[in-house]
């Protein structure tokens, strides 16, 4: 009889825990705790999911493709019907997506776009062209005269959005550097490419090994004090600078503040991240793109929802990812400068005015 209860004991704390397994019906996979953006996007996702009614986990990858994969496998085993990835490396994260497609379950691409396969369902994103023109438009709309110092800085080469960043910066920007307006100061190739209206991606892949940040501060920091030692006097003075986000921005923002040959700079950056609000409102950095994680997140999980029922989600457009066109549905950005950060960022709900200092 005892052992006949150890078994019946043993036997419902496997059925208690494939019932809680099975309770997870989406599964959300994000890049890194260790920048803020993706905290932020943490607890969006979280504060949505549980709005929602929906038993969801969400796991981080840490920068490593195989922990990625090996999350994605968990959610399979967890029972998750959806499962919504954030690549910290495109082309890798096309391994995970085919094994999750082999069991059945729905890829909704988040963010960044999976290369390479066919197991991407869906792709929900903000417009990164768009985002990349705005950083162009706005270091324009500040330029007067020729021969503006112009610096370049990209994201990650793994990271297919930074190229579709750079190539929206460029529809922007290669028309005033071809008219004299801006001058490029740290990148040979890109000096090479400055009179064509369009870069092919071999061409946009030499600049961005050029000018890459890796999306890391240090990398950002470094590059940019590289630049700035090897740049001459009459290369500084008013410079503009393309960052590609808010953390490089900070970084290299610093880096260019602490040259006493830089009397000037304008710097762009995007994802509206606390501390570089700040920077904004305190004048050490010039603008951000907001893209309102809430958004994303909701068009996420409506997306997610609407699989779990058999359907389709809405679908606005197709991005090209190598192997199919994946349905999408880009969400709209906003430029935010000193000017309308309280409007946007705390009159919107999105941050409290508590967070900052000088607002």
């Amino acid at each position: 009889m005892k052992r006949v209860s150890l078994f019946l004991s043993a036997l419902l704390c496997m059925t208690i825990g494939t019932m809680a397994f099975a309770q997870v019906q989406v599964g959300v996979v994000l890049p890194t705790k260790d920048e803020p953006r993706w905290i932020q996007d943490q607890t969006r996702f979280q504060d949505a999911l549980k709005t929602a009614g929906i038993n969801a986990q969400v796991l981080f990858s840490q920068g490593d493709s195989a922990k990625e994969k090996a999350n994605v496998e968990s959610l399979i085993s967890a029972g998750a019907k959806v499962i919504i990835i954030c690549p910290q490396d495109g082309s890798a994260a096309a391994a995970a997506a085919d094994e999750a497609r082999a069991a059945g379950v729905k890829v909704i691409s988040y963010d960044r776009l999976i290369l390479g396969t066919a197991s991407v369902d869906y792709y929900v994103t903000f417009d990164s062209f768009a985002v990349g023109a705005a950083w162009g438009q706005f270091l324009v709309s500040k330029a007067t005269g020729k021969a503006n110092h112009l610096y370049l800085y990209a994201g990650a080469a793994s990271d297919n959005n930074a190229f579709i960043f750079f190539a929206g910066a460029w529809s922007v920007l290669q028309p005033k550097i071809a008219d004299g307006t801006f001058v490029i100061k740290n990148s040979s190739e890109a000096v090479k490419l400055q009179k064509k209206a369009t870069l092919t991606r071999d061409e946009e892949s030499k600049i961005i090994g050029q000018v890459t940040t890796n999306w890391q501060f240090a990398d950002a920091k470094n590059k940019a004090e590289a630049n700035l030692t090897s740049a001459k006097k009459a290369d500084k003075g008013t410079v503009y600078i393309e960052a590609p986000n808010d953390g490089t921005a900070r970084a290299i923002a610093d880096a260019f503040a602490a040259d006493k040959d830089v009397t000037k700079y304008y710097i762009t950056g995007q994802d509206a991240e606390i501390a570089s609000l700040q920077y904004i409102i305190d004048g050490k950095q010039s603008m951000t793109v907001f893209k309102d994680v809430r958004t994303l997140c909701a068009d996420a999980i409506a997306a997610a929802v609407v699989y779990s029922q058999g359907k389709t989600p809405v679908q606005t457009a197709t991005y090209d990812n190598g192997k199919i066109k994946v349905p999408a549905k880009p969400s709209a950005i906003i430029t935010v400068t000193k000017e309308n950060l309280k409007a946007a960022i705390v009159d919107s709900g999105y941050l409290t005015a508590d967070k900052f200092t000088g607002l």
